[in-house]
């Protein structure tokens, strides 16, 4: 016999806004969310698209590897920076607009780095693809507590990351290949079109929510409003928990992809550009499998979160540490593939982060905490990026003694998810506990 699940803290509780009108879900849920999931699917292409570019980027520009990390650093940065303040827009404005805003700035931002005549415009065009890429993924997190019931969260933010990988698939495979046969230029203007078919259909056809479940409208505004979203988000510990997830597990894999996977590849382990591109390959597909399985287990299991996880870091810690060390000037490739296949968890891990946070807060601050959460991943993974292209610099190419800032970044990120999770655990059960007492206690 099967029981009614509870409900998870900061879901909404009888007697409470959206008391009773938790979404259904649906064929037309599944379409409007389709379409916000369509937009973060063609950011991440273009977020991703330097990571096959990388080597052709330094050749066109003329730069070393420090000039060229800081394409992704400047981009990220702007991402980053722009979390905390997206939740917020989110939050006041809804989906909609948020995400039409993402749409235009980051096509012209790819448009603008397939045209651009020099280094200092190529970074501005980054920029501006980082601005606009930083509304998407908070505004499509949103959009689907808007229309999917709350049990579903885990397996819908889970489904989210997966066709956002999807995105990171097209830029290793049919971008990949279309700068090469069709040249730098070509490349990147044809990939800015999926941009203005997103854009149509968002403007079209995208809604932020059903019928009957719109939520209050924001009765304040101003300074004082803002600072006290972020610091109520803020005091609850499965916000900071979350962020420190999303830290932790996220920034291997965002490196390895977004830029410094296929040189390592080529340059250090002597690999060819096209078997370089099929591991790449293979850390996207992981990511897609891993992902479904770990929606799976958190939707049905909350407990399994941590260990999941730390679970997740101590692996991909593992792995790492197995293939700097290893004897030799190469790796073999049965290691890399481990490799490739370990670091697919990352992304599924990170989402994890967004778990802990989600049922810390109620509907009204769920934006925000989520850009606080959502700037973790983003701020290791820009100080990496950064880290290894200066070492490269200093070692002379030595990808090993470079690579080796992903330890110190995991043990940084490892000690404060220690230090946090049993305040989290503990605040999470008190609230669930509320919340039973509340639903108790309103009339029928």
């Amino acid at each position: 016999m099967s029981a009614t699940p509870a409900p998870a803290p900061g879901d909404p509780s009888p007697g409470s806004e959206g008391a009773g009108k938790d979404p259904l879900g649906g064929g037309k849920a599944v379409l409007v969310w389709s379409i916000g999931v369509a937009v973060y699917f063609v950011a991440v292409i273009f977020r991703t698209s330097l990571g096959v570019a990388g080597l052709d980027a330094a050749d066109r520009f003329h730069v070393n590897a420090s000039a060229l990390s800081t394409f992704s650093i400047l981009q990220l940065l702007v991402y980053a920076g722009m979390q905390i303040p997206v939740g917020l827009m989110v939050d006041r404005l809804g989906t909609k607009k948020v995400l039409t805003i993402g749409v235009v700035l980051f096509t012209v931002g790819q448009l603008g780095f397939a045209f651009s005549p020099s280094y200092g415009m190529a970074l501005a065009s980054r920029a501006l693809l980082g601005c606009g890429d930083a509304l998407t993924f908070i505004s499509v997190l949103r959009l689907g507590t808007r229309w999917f019931p709350a049990r579903r969260g885990p397996l819908v933010a889970q489904l989210a990351g997966l066709v956002g990988m999807a995105g990171n698939l097209v830029s290793t495979l049919v971008l990949a290949r279309m700068l090469h046969s069709l040249g730098w230029t070509t490349a990147f203007a044809g990939s800015a079109l999926c941009g203005v078919v997103v854009l149509v259909l968002t403007v079209l056809f995208l809604k932020d929510h059903p019928e009957g479940h719109a939520p209050e409208p924001v009765s304040h505004t101003g300074g004082a409003y803002v600072r006290r979203q972020i610091a109520l988000s803020w005091r609850e510990p499965g916000t900071r928990l979350g962020l420190w997830v999303h830290f932790t597990t996220q920034f291997p894999a965002m490196v390895f992809l977004l830029l410094w996977g296929l040189p390592f590849l080529v340059e250090a382990q002597g690999l060819s550009r096209a078997t370089a591109g099929e591991l790449l390959t293979l850390v996207v597909l992981s990511n897609m499998v891993i992902g479904l399985v770990y929606g799976q287990i958190v939707a049905r299991n909350h407990a399994a979160r941590l260990v999941l996880a730390l679970g997740t870091i101590g692996a991909t810690a593992t792995v790492w540490a197995a293939t700097l060390a290893y004897p030799g000037d190469h790796a073999p490739m049965w290691l890399l593939i481990v490799l490739c296949a370990v670091l697919g968890a990352c992304g599924p891990a990170s989402m994890i982060g967004f778990d802990f946070a989600r049922p810390a807060n109620p509907p009204e601050r769920q934006g925000t905490a989520s850009g606080i959460t959502n700037m973790g991943g983003f701020i290791a993974s820009m100080t990496t990026l950064l880290a290894i292209g200066v070492l490269l610099d200093a070692t002379g190419d030595d990808y090993r003694v470079a690579f080796s800032a992903v330890f110190v970044l995991e043990a940084v990120g490892l000690s404060q998810i220690l230090r946090l999770r049993r305040r989290a655990v503990r605040r999470e059960r008190e609230q669930l506990v509320a919340s039973r007492v509340e639903a108790v206690h309103v009339p029928a």
